[in-house]
């Protein structure tokens, strides 16, 4: 049965989710309430990999949450539902818009997505901000603003961004950089 709603969650995500990677991280907030899968700081986690790893954001995304919640078949069950809606758009588009591209109303549903997409972007920016940046169970305990901070995780981001522009390096040394970092020290 897990496999069923597996596919099925997965489906609907691919479905809705416009805009690529990022756009599936409000769906995935929503599912995991839904459904107790994986929680929030799972999500930070599958983010990390999923953007480490070869391939779209999303799918690593749908392959890793159906792995943790039904296994390697559940891994590849949810990847399977979150592609299958894209293939099908797009064998459906790919013959239509050819022949409608400079439609008017084409071009307004194409502007009217994007601020979908952006609005579903920025869903996605905060909850990784929220785990990234803020304590609030520590918070909620201690009613101290200070607790409220991770400090070292803001200094870290600062300080990486700042090397960033400064030295030209391939991303992929940052990423190590930060996985070490993150290995071997508690921010």
């Amino acid at each position: 049965m897990i496999y069923l709603l597996l596919y099925i969650e997965f489906f609907k995500i691919g479905l809705f989710a416009v805009g690529g990677g990022l756009a599936t991280l409000p769906f995935l907030y929503q599912l995991s309430f839904k459904t107790g899968w994986f929680g929030t700081a799972q999500i930070a986690d599958m983010i990390a990999v999923s953007e480490i790893t070869p391939g779209p954001l999303g799918i690593n995304m749908a392959t890793s949450a159906g792995f943790n919640a039904g296994g390697i078949l559940g891994g590849i069950i949810a990847t399977l539902g979150i592609v299958t809606p894209s293939v099908i758009v797009i064998i459906i588009v790919a013959g239509i818009l050819q022949k409608f591209i400079n439609n008017k109303y084409v071009q307004a549903a194409f502007t009217g997505l994007r601020p979908a997409v952006c609005a579903l972007i920025t869903i996605a920016v905060w909850e990784i901000v929220k785990v990234s940046v803020f304590d609030f169970p520590l918070y909620q305990q201690t009613s101290n603003l200070t607790d409220l901070f991770l400090f070292g995780n803001i200094a870290y981001f600062f300080i990486l961004l700042f090397i960033m522009f400064k030295v030209k390096l391939h991303p992929i040394i940052f990423i190590a950089l930060s996985a070490a970092l993150g290995f071997f020290v508690k921010f």
